[in-house]
């Protein structure tokens, strides 16, 4: 199971900028010295539609991708069909991994994450399901643990070890899990780009209006606080979890999409989240982060942009596949670790207190 990492709630936001107003006097002042010199507006209204928003809609348009791939599959198991459809996983696999640094709000409160990404997965437990007579359906996936369903459950189904599978060993009850399996990522990803958006749960609403009526975020500062708390997240969890876990333990069961040998991607994809965060660019270019520290400290800036850059050049400078790098590759795997905990030491000692006004 995903382990859990730094994440600060909303309530936990909330209270620090109680902490900073509550030392002053008792009148209006805004809550800190960067929200009174700096209107966030335009970047959390860019963050919602262009980089939330955006990343999950590429999530659901990919996954609805996947599921046709593993129908055709079913339908026809060939060769040339098991490969659209392990690449068409790992298509779906890119606008997930770069939406972990911002797993709050509906992805975490509703569940979406573990429905969607529970890692490790214990083979024999997936066995288990198979030998079993429960009739594979969407409904019945559905209902199972998160390392039961998801993006690695579906991994497995596809690939077994490295690719080794072949479209002639899938047994009735493989193809029955992984359609149900995939059916189930598809409406956990639909409903996670829906709880966005002004036609369903519209909490980018919420976001967009920070400080304002929202009644998630009491200002635009804690907001914005949440969205640097995503970034240092999932730095600590490449650092400090799926790339420290299976190196310190040696242990290639503990690998991140360790069946399709994807990990090294999905480490860089976690990185290129930060960097969309920070920068504002991902559908398009727009208002980011960057404006802000860039405004207070153009060095800080540019070194941030340039630790983020080399982070996802030293990962992906990692013998492949990740899983016998843990092995023989220990040197680069450090330097990848000391990479990724310098832009998370930048965030937590630099980034976070200009945000916070100290």
């Amino acid at each position: 199971m995903k382990a859990i990492f730094l994440r600060l709630g909303i309530g936990l936001a909330a209270c620090s900028l109680l902490l900073i107003a509550g030392c002053g006097d008792d009148s209006d002042e805004p809550t800190g010295p960067a929200e009174a010199e700096f209107d966030f507006g335009p970047i959390l209204d860019n963050f919602t539609d262009n980089i939330v928003i955006a990343t999950y809609a590429d999530l659901d348009e990919r996954a609805g991708e996947l599921l046709a791939a593993v129908e055709a599959l079913r339908s026809d198991p060939t060769p040339e069909n098991l490969s659209a459809a392990r690449n068409a996983w790992v298509a779906t696999r890119i606008p997930w991994e770069a939406s972990e640094g911002f797993l709050f709000g509906p992805v975490d409160f509703n569940g979406y994450d573990p429905a969607l990404d529970s890692w490790p997965v214990n083979r024999t437990d997936l066995d288990g399901v198979l030998a079993s007579d429960n009739d594979l359906t969407a409904a019945y996936v559905g209902s199972l643990d998160g390392t039961l369903k998801g993006f690695h459950t579906i991994e497995y189904l596809l690939f077994d070890e490295g690719g080794s599978k072949t479209a002639a060993d899938f047994t009735e009850r493989e193809f029955a899990y992984l359609i149900a399996t995939t059916q189930d990522l598809k409406a956990t990803a639909e409903a996670l780009h829906t709880s966005w958006i002004s036609s369903g749960g519209n909490f980018g609403q919420k976001v967009r209006n920070a400080g304002s009526g929202s009644d998630a975020y009491p200002s635009a500062q804690s907001a914005v606080q949440e969205m640097v708390n995503g970034m240092i997240g999932i730095c600590d969890e490449v650092a400090n979890g799926k790339i420290a876990d299976p190196f310190v333990e040696q242990d290639t069961r503990l690998v991140e999409s360790q069946f399709s040998f994807n990990s090294i991607a999905d480490f860089q994809n976690n990185l290129r989240s930060v960097q969309h965060v920070y920068t504002g660019d991902y559908a398009g270019t727009g208002a980011g982060l960057d404006d802000f520290i860039r405004q207070a400290d153009a060095d800080l800036d540019q070194r941030l942009k340039e630790e983020i850059q080399t982070a996802i050049n030293e990962i992906g400078r990692i013998q492949y596949p990740f899983r016998d790098a843990i092995a023989s590759d220990r040197d680069q795997i450090e330097k990848a670790q000391a990479a990724v905990a310098k832009v998370q030491q930048t965030l937590e000692e630099d980034i976070l207190p200009l945000v916070l006004g100290n």
